[in-house]
């Protein structure tokens, strides 16, 4: 209790000394390359005579402490005359512009910056995208955007570079770990609904805790998720994934109803019991805790994506055994059929669409292993069957372990440990990663006689059996040998 109070007091002492400051370049001072740009920046726009400042996610993770990866501009006035301007000073030949909202990304390396004409906007009831876009000045810029805490702007010019804008008390409710809107929360998430999904990725990413009036609006705005392009939505929700903790604003969409829009395949897992032994009750929850799992042992979002739909046919497959309780027979192949729909539905790319469905039909099979008494057949042809993606299919496996019974995690852990120092031991396991029969079915054509056929296709199928049962080796010589021992079989 007391270090809480210790923490409590000393953030608090913080946001004083803050409210008394209200310069914060000082906040730059161990990101060098960041400030020197922003001082170009000022510099630019005092010969210009503009007036311009840094805003949202810059002020915001210069007071968290995070490294600056991008930068926002936000100028009086022109924002792609700006942004021309900008490059040119800064030897950048090429910009690419945002004609209807003024804005435009200057590709500066390794920091892009993204420059944009202090506005406001207009909406439409059944599109987000605005209707009329506002010239406006600093204040009502910054009351349009989504949150407070990234509705703060930091002047760019000499005379008052650092000085901080923050209106809304965007730096308060940073401290106090508050997601709130600057506006009505009806308001903001109606004008722009995907704001509700950011929402979600902000406490994940974050840390924060939404204010109850603005999960209160997500509830009521809910079906205004609709009007969203698919491919904005999976952006956010990809987004979501990539955090350190994405079970935080998953739960999130949950809570507030919007899982049931974006991924309802996962929003019906939510109370499906399953059998307590492996798992945890609820197939929701297991799902998430498998995902918080990956997260900690993979950056790959590709990963936690699989981690996200292993058991997406669960729900589908689920039936009760009277010795057994709940099963879910089939349900890697079922989800993996299913994945196919999913990933139409969600614009993914035709890469992530067959990375998850190999994850998931395959994500049984080492853990099968390590159940039984292991064969080196059995090893090659796990091994053969993921390929490149064998090492994340192995992280999925381990992230899948959840019981929280600590003797049957080590028990898990021992089996499987065992089954990865088995898959090490196979000499073959590089080559068998890059699989293919030695010999191709021209080959087989040419030497049989014959025409393509189901017959070429089964020779092929007995000489890959062969090298994967190891009865011969995985090279041209024992293949062929192996090929003019078996062909007649096939030719009678």
């Amino acid at each position: 209790m007391k270090k809480r109070l210790h923490v409590y007091k000393a953030k608090l002492i913080g946001f004083v000394l803050i409210c008394i400051m209200t310069n914060i370049q000082h906040l730059l001072d161990s990101q060098p390359e960041p400030r020197s740009l922003l001082l170009e920046i000022g510099k630019i726009a005092k010969e210009q005579n503009k007036e311009v400042y840094a805003v949202g996610g810059v002020v915001r993770d210069l007071f968290i402490g995070r490294k600056l990866k991008e930068i926002d501009i936000m100028v009086i006035g022109d924002g792609i005359e700006f942004a021309k301007i900008i490059a040119s000073k800064l030897g950048i030949k090429k910009i690419v512009p945002f004609h209807r909202f003024s804005t435009a990304h200057i590709p500066l390396k390794p920091i892009p910056v993204e420059v944009a004409a202090a506005r406001k906007e207009s909406y439409k009831k059944n599109s987000r995208k605005p209707n009329q876009v506002i010239y406006t000045d600093l204040n009502g810029d910054l009351l349009r955007r989504d949150f407070t805490i990234n509705a703060m702007a930091m002047d760019l010019l000499p005379r008052g570079f650092g000085d901080l804008y923050d209106p809304h008390n965007g730096f308060k409710d940073l401290v106090a770990k508050q997601l709130i809107t600057p506006l009505d929360p009806d308001e903001t998430f109606s004008d722009d609904p995907i704001r509700m999904m950011r929402a979600a990725y902000f406490a994940s990413k974050l840390d924060l805790e939404i204010n109850d009036d603005c999960l209160s609006s997500m509830e009521r705005q809910v079906k205004r998720i609709e009007i969203v392009s698919q491919e904005r939505i999976t952006v956010e929700f990809t987004k979501i994934l990539s955090t350190s903790k994405p079970s935080v604003g998953l739960k999130i969409l949950q809570k507030v109803g919007l899982m049931k829009h974006v991924f309802p395949e996962i929003h019906i897992m939510h109370g499906m019991e399953q059998t307590k032994e492996w798992h945890h009750k609820d197939i929701f929850y297991h799902t998430l805790e498998v995902v918080d799992n990956a997260a900690k042992l993979s950056n790959k979002m590709e990963l936690r994506f699989a981690a996200l739909v292993h058991d997406i046919a669960k729900p589908n497959t689920r039936a009760i055994d009277p010795n057994k309780g709940y099963t879910f027979h089939g349900h890697d192949a079922v989800g993996e059929r299913m994945l196919n729909r999913v990933s139409k539905r969600m614009k993914l790319s035709n890469d992530l669409k067959n990375y998850l469905k190999k994850l998931t039909l395959l994500h049984l099979r080492p853990i099968a292993l390590a159940k039984k008494e292991i064969t080196d057949s059995a090893i090659r042809r796990v091994m053969v069957a993921a390929g490149e993606d064998l090492d994340d299919l192995l992280v999925l496996c381990r992230a899948d372990i959840t019981t929280k019974n600590p003797n049957k995690v080590k028990k898990y852990m021992k089996n499987f440990e065992r089954v990865e120092q088995k898959m090490n031991d196979v000499n073959e396991r590089d080559s068998m990663k890059r699989f293919q029969s030695p010999i191709r079915g021209d080959e087989i054509m040419k030497i049989c006689g014959i025409k393509e056929g189901k017959i070429v296709g089964q020779i092929k199928l007995d000489i890959e059996n062969a090298i994967l049962d190891g009865k011969i080796d995985n090279t041209y010589d024992a293949a062929n040998q192996y090929f003019i021992d078996i062909k007649d079989s096939y030719l009678k």
